[in-house]
């Protein structure tokens, strides 16, 4: 495949670019801006998003939150990425009827099951919650005998 002039010259957009990954990641601007430390906020990522560059040192951050390479971030060009997929699809199996495309997704994300796991998620930690208010009855019990104890004495 050659390259054109035309595709030497394009400009990576490396804010639009983050806006990508964290949406596939499925993390909200609220989410980054509190992983990106207290300077940060929903406001601030939305103006870095639609930055043409970003800074050296911001990209480092973001590159280990998003746990993606710098290096996908500055070069990443989904119209290239497009082309080299359409290019790369033979056009023998689209002939015989067998198309790289799935017309029917089958999404593996049931609702209902993150509702249970979420459920017994709270039901451990309703049960640790009392199992540490038992351990502090247990001790304010052990200090009041202690202390009725040190009286009578």
């Amino acid at each position: 495949m050659t390259t054109t002039t035309k595709d030497k010259n394009k400009k990576i957009h490396q804010g639009r670019n983050i806006k990508r990954f964290r949406e596939m990641l499925g993390m909200k601007q609220d989410a980054l801006a509190f992983e990106m430390g207290e300077d940060w906020n929903q406001q601030k990522i939305s103006l870095l998003e639609q930055k043409e560059t970003i800074e050296k040192e911001i990209l480092q951050r973001l590159s280990e939150i998003l746990k993606i390479p710098i290096n996908a971030i500055e070069s990443f060009d989904e119209e290239s990425a497009i082309n080299i997929i359409s290019n790369t699809v033979n056009n023998s199996d689209t002939a015989t009827g067998n198309s790289l495309y799935n017309n029917y997704p089958t999404f593996n994300i049931n609702p209902v099951e993150k509702w249970l796991e979420a459920l017994d998620e709270n039901k451990k930690l309703y049960e640790r919650l009392l199992e540490t208010e038992k351990q502090l009855v247990t001790s304010e019990k052990e200090k009041v005998a202690l202390l009725e104890k040190l009286l009578e004495k």
